[in-house]
């Protein structure tokens, strides 16, 4: 009775085994859950160094920003499609997204200082010229060269350490200016000191490498968002590339709204008058302009998004460079231009400077054929003035004030311009 009773609960065990394995096989999402040998897949976000420009470092711009590309909490547009393909390495700039707890994102320019070619073409420079080969370490080749041994000594940066870069911002310097360089560098742990003291060797090559390429990170990180300067705010580095908040090229409000193209303009002189009156009197001027120099938030706020050609005069200190000076030249001078490029003298530079460039390239492809007369007429003969490099019995505060009066009527007080709504509604000077 025994051996039956036992034999009958083995053969119940059997069928109940084998009606779960059935079961499993019917439904294929339950089987993958209990199998073991079935693992759970994460999409891998594959970066070469190359493509950051980490194998170029120490001769690049940091690395405060790498954990949140290897933490995939910077992305690429691409990365949010199932291919997640890298962008082409060739391309300037990138539109990403970035996250700081995985849930909200918001949108990012991701940038390269200059054009892969050109960092390409310097590397090779760097080599031939300063060990007569065609591939080098290029630290290794950097730190032989008479100006970073002077860095490497130096307590303070000086005037005296970047003469002859090539940078608009450097062309005119002040000690006052190359102490808040120092005092605000934010690829290093934030010393608060005039002093180089803090900096590493490896952090004096970084930034003397960014001053030599292109000075637009550096803008971005003495004169922040926070404290009212019109940058977009910096994020950090990787290598070669540069995080920022992002921002749409004037370019694309060519085809706008008379009320909105009529905002823009208001808020560009805006900025160019912010640009050579302010608390801290620094003068700040273009040496060129583009659709590109310009940029604008969601929200419809204006800001300078290519800050790679402002120069910077102190008004409070003055240059204490004098022009000849600038005429020293070495490898640094020339990582992304020609060598043989001539200085604008910080002499020649007037007030009406950056006016004058906008009124003859931004504003009349921003103003043409918006309005309807007489008030386009007065625009255009306004433009056309300005464009002509206005009078010299005019000052660029007065040439500023009387386009201003001409547009402040022509704007609109409403959800899309999120910058300054609803204020305008409870405020008389809008």
């Amino acid at each position: 009775m025994g051996r039956w009773t036992c034999c009958l609960c083995s053969r119940v065990a059997d069928s109940l085994m084998l009606l779960l394995v059935l079961a499993l096989s019917c439904n294929p999402s339950t089987a993958a859950t209990a199998s073991p040998s079935a693992p759970h897949t994460k999409p891998s976000y594959s970066f070469g160094r190359t493509f950051l420009g980490l194998d170029k470092c120490n001769a690049c711009i940091g690395t405060s920003i790498c954990k949140k590309f290897f933490k995939e909490e910077i992305r690429f547009d691409t990365w949010l499609s199932s291919h997640l393909k890298l962008p082409p390495s060739y391309l300037l700039s990138y539109s990403g997204n970035y996250t700081d707890d995985a849930k909200s994102w918001r949108l990012v320019d991701i940038t390269r200082l200059t054009s892969k070619y050109r960092h390409d073409r310097a590397d090779k420079r760097i080599c031939t010229s300063l060990l007569k080969t065609k591939t080098c370490s290029l630290e290794r080749a950097l730190r032989r060269t008479q100006r970073f041994q002077k860095w490497l000594r130096a307590k303070r940066l000086t005037p005296d350490l970047v003469q002859g870069l090539s940078s608009p911002m450097l062309r005119c310097p002040s000690q006052r200016l190359l102490d808040r360089i120092v005092r605000r560098y934010a690829e290093v742990p934030d010393a608060g000191s005039i002093y180089m003291d803090h900096l590493t060797d490896r952090d004096k090559l970084r930034l003397l490498y960014t001053l030599s390429v292109n000075s637009h990170p550096i803008l971005l990180q003495i004169f922040p968002d926070v404290e009212g300067w019109p940058f977009p705010r910096y994020l950090g580095s990787c290598g070669r590339l540069v995080v920022s908040a992002s921002t749409r090229p004037l370019r694309d409000f060519y085809n706008a709204a008379p009320e909105v193209a009529a905002d823009l303009a208001l808020q560009l002189l805006a900025v160019l008058r912010s640009m050579g009156t302010n608390d801290l009197n620094y003068f700040f001027y273009f040496t060129h302009v583009d659709a590109g120099t310009f940029g604008v938030f969601s929200n419809g706020h204006l800001f300078i998004r290519d800050a790679s050609t402002l120069g910077i005069i102190d008004k409070e200190e003055g240059s204490q460079l004098i022009d000849r000076q600038q005429e020293y030249k070495d490898i640094f001078s020339c990582l992304t231009v020609d060598c043989q490029s001539a200085f604008v003298s910080c002499n020649s530079i007037r007030e009406k400077h950056s006016l004058v460039m906008v009124c003859q390239e931004l504003l009349p492809k921003l103003l043409k054929g918006k309005f309807l007369q007489p008030v386009q007429e007065k625009i255009d003969s306004f433009l056309q003035h300005c464009a002509d490099g206005l009078a010299d019995d005019q000052g660029i505060n007065e040439a500023v004030a009387e386009l201003a009066e001409i547009l402040k009527p022509l704007r609109s007080c409403d959800s899309r311009f999120a910058y300054r709504y609803p204020d305008c509604k409870y405020s008389d000077k809008y």
